[in-house]
């Protein structure tokens, strides 16, 4: 049974005019914050306010690198090599990380999102990119994918930390990979359920799956989608479950 675990949030998303979620609430109730660096949403004065709100508010930065593909949103999958993923993957790491220097803060960890995040989760080439750029970058950054997925083993060949990551909100499939988005019960809008879920993984290290079964699951870190309606109240009602349940929130820790 999980007794520590880590409690992230994706956002920083919004770009110019378009404002996209709660940042402030959500920071408000996580550990960890994945900033968008500009591929997939962000841009260089929302990178900024964002990484400032995440070090006043404690919470752990880290780089959430993406395809190239601002207006799909990062969501859309498209062919690219390794040199050209560890690039892009190094690109977006050393923008955030100056906005994190800048405030004082250090980087601490990299997930990448959307597509990408699918794409590596099943393509070791591709994850093995992803982790030799954050490697290179800082080896003491920690590498976050899906859990028991082709991104963790990865950066483990790589030598970095890894967090295994699980999802509150998104429906998961028999092999562990989650419900693509194109089906209509992909993500889990009830609040209750997905607390449920939450608690189920981080407590018992299993999840109910699409087929009616049940699937053991590690996870050291689960993720409130900070793009969801609602999220600031839902990041709340999910802390005050796990601390509730017994579990410690506390950010991620590197082997270094």
């Amino acid at each position: 049974m999980t007794q520590r675990i880590d409690l992230n949030s994706d956002i920083g998303e919004s770009f110019g005019a378009w404002s996209m979620g709660d940042d402030a609430g959500v920071l408000a109730h996580v550990t960890s914050a994945n900033i968008a660096c500009g591929f997939h949403a962000g841009d260089p004065d929302t990178m900024r306010r964002t990484v400032d709100l995440a070090a006043r508010a404690g919470v752990a930065v880290g780089a959430h690198v993406s395809l190239p593909d601002l207006q799909g949103f990062g969501r859309r999958e498209m062919k690219l090599g390794a040199d050209e993923a560890y690039a892009l993957t190094l690109y977006q790491i050393g923008a955030l990380a100056g906005f994190a220097h800048a405030a004082g803060a250090r980087l601490r960890h990299v997930k990448p999102h959307g597509a990408l995040y699918n794409m590596a989760a099943r393509d070791p080439v591709l994850a093995d990119a992803i982790a030799s750029a954050t490697r290179d970058f800082d080896s003491a950054l920690i590498l976050v994918g899906l859990a028991a997925s082709e991104l963790p083993r990865a950066g483990e060949r790589a030598g970095l930390a890894v967090a295994h990551e699980a999802f509150a909100d998104r429906r998961y499939q028999a092999d562990g990979t989650l419900t693509p988005r194109r089906e209509a019960d992909a993500v889990i809008e009830d609040v209750d359920a997905a607390v449920a879920q939450a608690l189920s993984i981080a407590t018992r290290g299993e999840v109910a799956t699409r087929d009616g079964g049940v699937l053991e699951l590690r996870a050291d870190t689960i993720c409130v989608h900070g793009d969801r309606p609602g999220a600031g109240v839902f990041a709340a009602r999910l802390r005050a479950a796990l601390i509730g349940a017994g579990v410690t929130l506390a950010p991620l820790v590197s082997r270094i």
